[in-house]
Parts: C-alpha cells; structure tokens; sequence
C-alpha cells in the first residue's frame, strides 16, 4: 500500500513517515524546495520537491505515485504567523488543499484522504463550553483558524459530492521534536536549552501565561489519526486531544523543574497575540470510541522536546 504525505518534512509529518513505514506501509513524500532539512524514515529517492500551489505539478506527482492513501498536512501552520501572513496563510491552507483534492478525484478518487484540520476552527465560545465537541458551533478568530475552517468544508464538499473518503481530524496542539519555536512550549524550550548552554543570559522572555491548552503529544496524535483512517468516519471531524488542558505558567514552570535552572521570567509584548482564548481543551470521546489510548505523560513530552533542543542547539554549535 502506497502512502503520500504532503508537508513530509513538518513535526507532524515526520512522525506519520515514521510509524507508518514502521507498519511496512510504502511512503512517499511532498516537500517545498525551501524546506528544511529533516531525518526521514524514506528513503531520498520517494521525496517529491513540489509546491502544492502549482496544480499541474501536483498533479503530476500523484498521477506517478498512484497513493491509496493521501495524508494532507502541508500548510501555514501556525496562528502567530498567520496575523503576519494573512494572505500567504489563506492561500497556502485553501487553495492548496483545493489543489489536493482536485489532483486526487481527477486521479485516485477511491484513495483514502486525511485533511490536518485544527481546533483554532472553534475560535470564539465560552470557557464553560469546554471541553468541546465535534458539533459545536465553528466561529474562527485568527486567520489560521478561518483557513482550516474552509479546509475541512472543502473536505466535506468532496465527500458529500463525489463520495470520496475524506477524513478530518480536528487537531489540538501537537508537541514533539523538530519543531521550530513558532509555539510557546517550543520557545520555552529552546529559550532554557539556550541557557543551559550560557548562549542566553537566564530570562525567559514570555507572552500570555494565563492561558489555558490541550496538549497531545505528537506519537499519540499520529496513532490516533491512523486509527481514524482505519476505523473512522469519512467526512466526521474527530477531535485529535488528550482532553485535558493545561496552563501555560504551569507548562512553563514544569519546563524550567526539567531544566535545573534558575532563570528570571519577563513579559514579552511581541509575544502577545491580538485574540487569545482563555481556555481551550477538546472531548476527545470519539477517539477514544475507535480504541485510542494515551502513552505519553505531559512530563515525558516536555522532556523530551526539552531535550530535543539541547541536542539540536549543540549540532549547531559543532
């Protein structure tokens, strides 16, 4: 079986090559020209450079591969980026997603399609609602969330008027290793690593800490949207969550215990957003109903990104 994964060399990406190569699966991958350098599971030869904005080169890459199964996850990813790259990020989300599903009904319409959707599609409610599910009203407040609102109403479209099996997992915040500092715990992280190392004098400079998020460790994220492929419902959005939330001060806190450090904590108003949900946790019994279960401690991810830095800032500095 044939697996093509755009935006392959992303977090996220990374981890679906990995435990799906692990289960003898066949992967192909979709990267830009400009993306980073990553350790792969595949080989050099199944990396495509494409751009999904260019329709007919994509095209072209799915004609030649002929996946069963397309994981869609290349995109502008991030909602801090997106209020500086408005455009870019609408562009990128739905017409390249537009593009995918054009590409595959025109030439694998029976394959199995998995849209990153995105729990920023929630956007405004009440604290009280949480923690949300799926049915809940969408009333997106950042441009990333708008974006992967009209994402999964694409997927729906294709669906619901061409039959084809498309999946759509709500994503939470995903947290793993080889991410870039786009995210708070990322930044945290790198921030102490830096300082470990006496590149950074001992302050961490921090936006809004009265926040609260569901975090998913990345390996749990992946092995539950796997599982929707294989179990779930075409065109039901699924909520990807551990189903709790934490504050960001404790995230903090908790990062700084894994370190040994004793550093100055200082607000940083670049870091601040201009809308910020207080509270943001996710039902995740829809999961859990297809046989998902938690592996991964809060503790253990944020050990493990937290060491993920330290071994990435000392490669640098060899």
């Amino acid at each position: 079986m044939k697996v093509l994964i755009t935006g392959i060399t992303g977090m996220i990406g990374i981890h679906f090559s990995k435990i799906m190569c692990a289960q003898g699966l066949t992967i192909y991958g979709i990267a830009r020209n400009s993306a980073a350098s990553r350790t792969l599971a595949v080989p050099d030869k199944n990396i495509i450079y494409c751009d999904i904005l260019d329709q007919n080169a994509l095209e072209d890459v799915i004609r030649e591969i002929k996946p069963d199964i397309v994981i869609h996850l290349a995109a502008q990813a991030f909602n801090s980026i997106s209020w500086q790259s408005e455009f870019m990020t609408q562009q990128t989300n739905y017409i390249g997603t537009a593009n995918v599903l054009k590409c595959c009904l025109k030439v694998v319409p029976k394959a199995k399609i998995l849209l990153a959707c995105s729990s920023a599609e929630y956007g405004d409610f009440d604290p009280e609602d949480c923690p949300l599910k799926e049915d809940h009203a969408l009333r997106p407040i950042s441009p990333y969330g708008v974006s992967k609102v009209a994402t999964e109403n694409l997927g729906y479209q294709y669906y619901k008027n061409y039959g084809m099996e498309i999946f759509l997992p709500r994503m939470f915040i995903h947290v793993g290793t080889g991410h870039p500092p786009a995210t708070a715990i990322q930044n945290f992280a790198k921030q102490l690593a830096m300082i470990s190392q006496n590149n950074l004098e001992p302050i961490i400079r921090v936006g809004n800490l009265k926040s609260a998020r569901d975090f998913i460790d990345v390996r749990d994220g992946v092995s539950g949207m796997i599982l929707l492929l294989e179990k779930g419902m075409p065109g039901e959005p699924v909520n990807i969550c551990s189903g709790k939330s934490w504050k960001i001060s404790n995230i903090l806190n908790m990062l700084i215990e894994i370190s040994g450090l004793k550093v100055e904590i200082k607000f940083d108003k670049s870091l601040h957003r201009p809308s910020d949900e207080l509270l943001l946790f996710g039902n995740n019994s829809k999961l859990i109903k297809l046989g998902w279960k938690q592996k991964y401690s809060i503790q253990e991810t944020l050990s493990t990104v937290y060491d993920d830095w330290v071994n990435r800032l000392q490669k640098h500095d060899k």
